[in-house]
């Protein structure tokens, strides 16, 4: 194990690509460069609120007791080795076309290579302004934090592809926000995240290069992608191959959110990882009741674009934007619209294979395709908690009644049923019940598929808002709980979390719904 101060840092990005070295931190347009120079400014007092013990583990980093150590995590010490930078890329925001976005807060530290011989790179998000910031202060404040903080690690248990989090500090200092954007800004305490992932390229480095004719800058950033992080791909065809393993890899991502009830809330072609893999958390949420129309993000309204029935679709569009980006390098430009209309068939394979393991069959059966739709509609209608709808299901006694079955789910509803309602519930759940029956595998089988398919827990919006208001406050044991709890979503030993959402929740601002800056 290695301190942070001792991590010998590699620069392999910024030695590869042209940037602008000048460490000039105004916001401004950067024709031509990949990066902008961007030293971390330093903040009031670095204080450790959270340490992911596992992830360091696996990076071969120790907790940092000195002060030395704790000032890399808060943008406050840049050793030696370190070059930080801002990523510059482009992107598409709620379906139009922004131009030069680029990393406003957030700066990459440098590559390390883990005890496993894995590249990562460090970066920390909220350290302060860089080139790309715009008009805003390049900060952080603790309630974003916390929520990055906690989803990066709880969609890593979920087994779910995502960038990790290492650490989160309190700075110290208090930062302006308007939480929502109405003209009632207020300060708030400052924090800051570091952040691993293998690299936090997305399409929007792409779009960048393209948009601006870069052609030679975008050659030489999907040769370098490809060998990279898809060493396996070569070939004259490689950059179809390529961008066929994206379309696949993004197509199971949607599966996977969709599978725990994940509502992104911002998916701009920008927060779309070219690892396929989850980035950039933001006013993200879990479903609580059922319901595809269901967006947790403000600036996501009227439109719902975002919302979590259609992120699938959405994922297809901004795969759209990558492609027409690469297409300037393809001769066959054919070639990379045959691979997009692939998505469907990846997604939808994905798809029913997932919900046959939520719902614990032995196998995918022709009929069983109308069962799924079926019991969408119906979840769409009744809107019963998710979760806990699909734990209850685990246990469902496949001889009951009406009457059974109704008081067996009685805890995952949301409002008092109506006949017509019930009837239709009740319906549903017998054609269920008798699809198990005819499994070839016996009923443990089948239940213990179903339970390492649906969590039992996951990190409720109303939780979190509870975690940041008592830390705010100084008291960090629902923190400290949630944190536990996240490491074992499929277990049953955190069950005072299997609850719906209380009453109060419902509309109180930062539970139901949250900003982009949240």
């Amino acid at each position: 194990m290695q301190s942070l101060s001792s991590i010998e840092f590699k620069k392999e990005f910024t030695e590869h690509f042209d940037g602008d070295d000048s460490g000039d931190l105004r916001p401004r347009q950067t024709p031509g460069m990949l990066y902008s120079k961007a030293i971390p400014t330093p903040v009031k007092q670095v204080s450790l609120l959270a340490w992911s013990h596992e992830l360091a583990a696996e990076l071969g980093i120790e907790q940092p007791t000195q002060q030395d150590d704790l000032d890399i995590l808060g943008g406050n010490r840049v050793t030696p080795s370190m070059y930080p930078y801002a990523a510059c890329y482009a992107g598409h925001q709620f379906g139009n076309w922004a131009g030069q976005l680029g990393d406003g807060r957030a700066i990459t530290l440098g590559e390390m290579t883990t005890t496993n011989g894995r590249s990562v790179e460090l970066q920390l998000k909220g350290a302060g302004p860089t080139a790309y910031s715009r008009r805003a202060d390049g900060r952080a404040v603790l309630r974003s934090s916390v929520r990055e903080y906690l989803m990066s690690e709880a969609m890593h248990y979920l087994g779910i592809p995502t960038t990790r989090a290492l650490s989160l500090v309190k700075t110290g200092d208090l930062v302006m926000r308007d939480m929502f954007y109405d003209g009632n800004p207020d300060n708030e305490p400052g924090a800051i995240v570091m952040r691993v992932a293998p690299t936090f390229l997305r399409f929007g480095n792409f779009e960048m290069l393209a948009a601006r004719k870069e052609i030679g800058n975008l050659q030489k950033l999907v040769d370098w992608t490809i060998s990279r992080y898809y060493p396996h791909i070569t070939g004259e065809d490689k950059i179809i191959q390529w961008f066929i393993e994206v379309v696949q890899r993004t197509a199971r991502l949607m599966t996977e959110w969709l599978r725990v009830g994940f509502v992104h809330g911002v998916m701009n072609t920008d927060n779309m990882s070219i690892l396929g893999a989850t980035i950039d958390y933001g006013p993200y949420s879990f479903v609580d009741d059922y319901d595809p129309a269901f967006t947790p993000n403000t600036t996501d309204l009227p439109g719902r674009r975002y919302a979590f029935g259609r992120q699938p679709a959405i994922a297809k569009w901004n795969l759209a934007c990558l492609a027409g980006a690469l297409a300037p390098l393809v001769e066959d430009k054919d070639q990379l619209g045959k691979a997009l209309e692939e998505y469907d068939d990846h997604y939808w394979a994905s798809h029913y294979m997932i919900m046959g393991k939520k719902l614990g069959l032995d196998e995918l059966r022709e009929t069983d395709v109308k069962l799924f739709d079926v019991i969408e509609k119906m979840l769409r209608a009744i809107k019963p908690d998710m979760t806990i709808f699909y734990q209850l299901l685990i246990e469902l006694p496949l001889d009951a009644d009406g009457d059974q079955v109704m008081q067996h789910f009685s805890e995952s509803f949301y409002k008092t049923l109506s006949a017509e309602e019930t009837e239709t519930f009740v319906a549903v759940i017998t054609t269920y019940a008798e699809r198990i029956a005819s499994n070839k595998i016996d009923r443990a089988q089948s239940q213990e598929r179903m339970r390492q398919a649906n969590p039992r827990f996951i990190l409720r919006n109303y939780l979190l808002h509870q975690a940041i208001e008592e830390l705010e406050k100084g008291d960090a044991k629902l923190f400290e709980k949630l944190q536990q709890a996240m490491k074992e979503p499929y277990s049953n030993k955190h069950d005072e979390f299997l609850k719906k959402r209380p009453t109060w929740a419902s509309n109180k601002a930062g539970c139901s719904m949250l900003s982009c800056s949240s």
